[in-house]
């Protein structure tokens, strides 16, 4: 998990991908201008709202971890790798994630819902397919 490099307080990203927290039927992702906007979380934002859940892009503190219900990485490769557990071995610290072993109910649906959308099981009624010949 990389931290922004100004004050190591806030939530930048998890690796390769974009992070995301659901708390109290909100979608939290960070606001940073230091990673780049990743279209699988912009499309995840669309549909926690379409599911009638807030959504808010702002700085989000290390320390909020601990009060995630569920937590996940986003992006094009994995859609969605739910995040169980972080540790932070130097500051001998560790945030569990729900129960720290099943994702959650949210991270489920929001995956099943994109990956179908992509696989064209579900109606893509956001105009984000096309269909190629």
């Amino acid at each position: 998990m990389y931290l922004d490099s100004k004050e190591k307080k806030y939530i930048d990203e998890c690796g390769p991908a974009n992070f995301f927290g659901i708390r109290d039927n909100t979608y939290i992702t960070p606001r940073s201008n230091s990673i780049l906007p990743s279209i699988t979380n912009m499309s995840l934002q669309t549909l926690a709202e379409e599911m009638g859940m807030k959504v808010e892009r702002r700085q989000v503190r290390l320390e909020e971890l601990a009060d995630f219900e569920e937590a996940g990485a986003c992006g094009t490769a994995a859609v969605i790798t739910p995040i169980r557990r972080v540790v932070d071995p130097v500051m001998d610290i560790t945030y569990t994630i729900g129960d720290g072993k099943n994702p959650g109910p949210v991270t489920i649906k929001l995956y099943e819902t994109l990956t179908g959308i992509q696989n064209g099981d579900i109606e893509d009624r956001f105009g984000w397919t096309r269909i190629l010949d």
